[in-house]
């Protein structure tokens, strides 16, 4: 089995197309043949696809799992008594969600690949940070699934930390203040989720008439534009209004999910989710479930190398999107970049902020 140790000091965005095409078509085989020797389940469906796992030409031709098959079915390819985390997505009420099984290793993996991706981002060095959250969502376990997990997970890039929402939701405005002041000068990370931000964050400060200083912040946030969408808030309307209120000029989107977790797809200063050499982006064309061509949109499948303690590293979304180039963008990252379109008709609300809208 590959080496994480050595394939994390990869960087992140610096294989062209053919070498990451080689690269993953080896890890992902080696993952294939594993889940397949390792869970029942993943192995009958592998066999009703028909596919034969020990002769893998490329990672496009590995069969996906639909998403969905996480809220039916309780999916492990190691030990129950080796699980040692159990990570649920984001459903509304009466909603199924999806149950994730983490081993030690697989939980490790992750964190150490979301560090390396969102570190080319922000730099290495942990600095101040604000959550755009409330600190009472770690206390309440039905909240703490991807919306939690979400928040300790970028914690990990701050030095010190606070939340700016108390535990109504309201922003704590003595809290900022005199966190603003402490770090006076200093370049600040702030992280939320997107639907929280906005609602709770910008329309509170609006209200307030009250602006912040946050000339020198960066923002991260993701997690749900559907309730932006109807608002008709798109992301550049959302960049645009918190820059407003508080001076945020770097704002940055990311895609992902917690039935891959760590593996995140961060948005550039071009406005593009980037894959990184850990993952990759497939577009399938609707009709047939064929590789879609750059442009052209479609459903989305998502590859990660990460999945080791469940056979999560190829799965078919229930995202629709295009993929917008390859090892061109102007930043200067090399891999797919795409754009993300909505959901497909019919599928549940489960994006962090979704849910919790959809609650409230």
């Amino acid at each position: 089995m590959y080496d994480i140790d050595t394939i994390q000091n990869i960087s992140p965005f610096s294989m062209g197309k053919e070498e990451k095409g080689q690269f993953l078509t080896g890890i992902l085989s080696e993952l294939t043949l594993f889940h397949y020797s390792q869970c029942n389940e993943y192995k009958r469906l592998i066999d009703a696809w028909p596919f034969d796992p020990t002769c893998i030409g490329s990672f496009l031709d590995i069969p996906y799992l639909p998403v969905r098959l996480f809220k039916e079915f309780d999916l492990r390819s190691v030990g129950r008594e080796d699980i040692v985390k159990e990570m649920t997505s984001s459903g509304t009420t009466g909603q199924e969600v999806s149950r994730i099984f983490l081993d030690k290793e697989t939980a490790t993996n992750q964190t150490k690949i979301l560090v390396k991706i969102v570190s080319d981002f922000i730099g290495v060095k942990r600095i101040p940070m604000i959550i755009l959250d409330s600190k009472a969502i770690l206390k309440d376990r039905n909240l703490f699934s991807a919306r939690g997990a979400g928040i300790l997970g970028f914690s990990i890039f701050g030095s010190d930390k606070i939340y700016a929402l108390d535990e109504e939701m309201h922003i704590d405005f003595d809290v900022i203040d005199a966190f603003l002041e402490k770090h006076s000068g200093e370049p600040i990370f702030l992280f939320g989720f997107t639907f929280m931000v906005w609602q709770h964050f910008y329309k509170e400060l609006l209200k307030s008439g009250k602006k912040l200083n946050l000339a020198n912040g960066i923002l991260i946030h993701g997690g749900g534009w559907k309730k932006l969408i109807d608002e008709a808030v798109d992301n550049a309307t959302f960049k645009e209004k918190l820059k407003e209120v508080s001076e945020l000029s770097h704002v940055y989107n990311y895609y992902g999910m917690v039935e891959q977790t760590g593996t995140v797809y961060m948005e550039c200063e071009y406005g593009h989710l980037h894959t990184s050499v850990f993952s990759d982006v497939i577009i399938r064309d609707p009709r047939d479930f064929s590789v879609a061509p750059i442009g052209q949109e479609g459903l989305i499948e998502v590859v990660s190398i990460l999945p080791k303690s469940y056979p999560g590293h190829v799965l078919l979304t229930e995202d629709s999107g295009r993929i917008l180039g390859e090892d061109d963008c102007p930043c200067g990252r090399k891999g797919k970049y795409f754009s993300i379109s909505g959901r497909i008709k019919n599928a549940e609300i489960r994006g962090c902020s979704d849910a919790y809208a959809a609650r409230f």
